[in-house]
């Protein structure tokens, strides 16, 4: 929906241009490519976080089923980490070889 509320405003801000503005045709034509390239810009990388987003939630649900998780050549499970919400970050529990080891969920498969 806000694709295409954003999609308006730029179709709103080329015709202010187009009306209000004495340009040459070649001018609204760069004018217009600028703005579409922006609004693509930001829906690509919206789409990317979101996707980003999607896998490392994905890996500490996974988690918290008592699954293990492979980050990197690391294998990551609740007997040896805990989870810190707030970062989602995996850290090595006390007592443990992996101890106050700190891996990003983010980089985890």
């Amino acid at each position: 929906m806000t694709y295409i509320a954003g999609l308006i405003i730029v179709g709103i801000l080329i015709i202010a241009i187009k009306y209000f503005l004495e340009l040459t045709k070649s001018q609204e034509i760069m004018i217009s490519a600028i703005l579409l390239s922006i609004i693509l810009g930001a829906i690509a990388y919206n789409t990317y976080n979101s996707k980003q987003r999607e896998k490392m939630l994905d890996v500490v649900t996974r988690y918290k089923q008592g699954k293990s998780i492979l980050c990197g050549n690391r294998e990551i499970n609740a007997k040896g980490y805990t989870l810190s919400i707030g970062t989602y970050t995996f850290i090595g529990k006390k007592g443990t070889a992996n101890y106050a080891e700190m891996i990003p969920a983010s980089s985890c498969k």
